[in-house]
């Protein structure tokens, strides 16, 4: 018998028009923390942590949560993110936290999702579900290393804090979940200024920016 996963029912994103100015729009920039790479296997979510910017304007709304991995956080990535076994154990199973996540942006009628390799963390979600058997209707994402790749596409370099000081961005705390989102939102609204003087002003703009970056990776195949 075919079976199929049950659909968490959040509306994850608010249906803007695609000639929306990209200046009259909100977004949730997120990050996720793990015990390790391998989120298909044993690895698990242990933080995550989101803001919302309104325009080009990083807000004072806020998300952080802890997550319980039922399993040991490993020395190195206690010594990378400062997360103790300790903080984690009393902490939300992951389908609590991404509830909540969730809840997050359904309040704050997200016009989709903005991260630093945000494939990653779209995975990482979507992985803890599938072990609840749970599916989700993913928003629109967006990938800051793309925008910034489509500015100057010269640039190799991958670390968010590089970023940050090569456009005079703020740096909060690295390697935690909201730190980094924090990091993330205000290089992501910098970037965003530099786009609309290169003429990429609408939602529309922005989706076929980065559609056309996914068709250049398809290419590479």
């Amino acid at each position: 018998m075919f079976w199929r996963k049950k659909r968490l029912p959040y509306e994850l994103q608010r249906p803007f028009q695609l000639d929306t100015k990209l200046r009259d729009m909100s977004f949730t920039i997120f990050d996720t923390e793990t015990t390790g790479f391998s989120i298909a296997s044993h690895d698990r979510l242990i933080e995550i942590g989101a803001v919302q910017v309104e325009g080009f304007y990083v807000t004072d709304r806020t998300f952080q949560t802890f997550v319980n991995p039922d399993r040991d956080i490993p020395e190195h990535i206690t010594k990378l993110t400062s997360i103790s076994q300790r903080e984690v154990e009393g902490a939300p199973s992951s389908l609590e936290a991404i509830q909540a996540y969730f809840q997050f942006v359904e309040e704050n009628q997200s016009g989709g999702w903005i991260g630093h390799h945000v494939s990653f963390d779209e995975m990482v979600l979507k992985n803890e579900l599938q072990r609840e058997k749970l599916t989700y209707d993913p928003p629109s994402s967006f990938d800051t290393m793309d925008l910034i790749n489509y500015l100057n596409p010269t640039w190799d370099q991958q670390d968010l804090e590089n970023y940050s000081n090569v456009f005079g961005t703020r740096t909060f705390e690295r390697h935690r979940a909201l730190g980094d989102a924090l990091t993330t939102a205000h290089l992501f609204v910098e970037v965003l200024r530099c786009l609309e003087e290169r003429g990429v002003t609408t939602l529309a703009d922005l989706l076929r920016l980065r559609n056309g970056k996914a068709q250049q990776s398809i290419a590479l195949f």
